[in-house]
């Protein structure tokens, strides 16, 4: 399901650079800037807090209305996001240019529903191995994540790219064969099975150059 469309005021920066973008962190507000569309980068402060909150309500796909004083307004997705390694508050953020229905690339989350037969019968580990794909389809209609049912799948089964149901007019730009998620025996298990195959019996090794026994031959 596509998120809504939501709303940020956005106001032209006069200062750049660390001195005017730390002066905004400390006022409350983030640097961001919005390009794209052959049009030049244009250099704006949102409020931090808005912002941030979007981001939690939303996610990264939805389509943002921008207003700028109320004098004009476009539409944009949220590109790139740098985080405070430590507070996790947003540092900075770049916009891309959009119209409802131009088609772009998106970067989603990977969500599994259900609980493996493998893992649930078979005591098995479930193994996420692909965590975000990268697909393309019309800006409206992002879905905020891909679900993949596991339910079914056994021990050593797995799911590909080319598995994955899309919404209509999207495709996965990664190949058909890239492994999503994995069901395999756990180490016990594998340590169980290795140990029921028996030792392998060890050759006795021939020595190159003994000296025969006497009376030997």
């Amino acid at each position: 399901m596509a998120t809504k469309e939501l709303k940020l005021s956005i106001a032209s920066r006069e200062k750049l650079g660390t001195t005017g973008a730390n002066a905004l962190r400390h006022a409350g507000q983030i640097p961001a800037v919005i390009y794209g569309h052959g049009t030049p980068a244009q250099h704006v402060a949102i409020d931090a807090h808005a912002f941030e909150e979007m981001l939690h309500r939303a996610g990264r796909n939805a389509i943002i209305t921008l207003v700028d004083g109320g004098k004009k307004s476009e539409t944009a997705l949220v590109r790139d996001v740098q985080m405070h390694p430590v507070t996790r508050r947003v540092l900075h953020a770049d916009l891309l240019r959009v119209s409802a229905d131009e088609t772009v690339s998106a970067k989603l989350p990977v969500v599994t529903v259900g609980i493996a037969t493998g893992v649930r019968e078979h005591g098995g580990v479930m193994d996420v191995i692909t965590h975000e794909l990268d697909v393309e389809g019309p800006a409206s209609r992002i879905p905020e994540q891909i679900e993949i049912d596991v339910t079914e799948l056994g021990i050593h089964d797995h799911v590909t790219a080319g598995d994955v149901k899309l919404p209509s007019g999207f495709t996965i730009l990664v190949p058909a064969d890239t492994i999503i998620v994995a069901i395999e025996a756990s180490r016990t298990e594998r340590e169980l099975e290795e140990a029921a195959a028996g030792p392998v019996e060890a050759a006795e090794p021939e020595v190159i150059g003994a000296t025969p026994e006497p009376g030997a031959g």
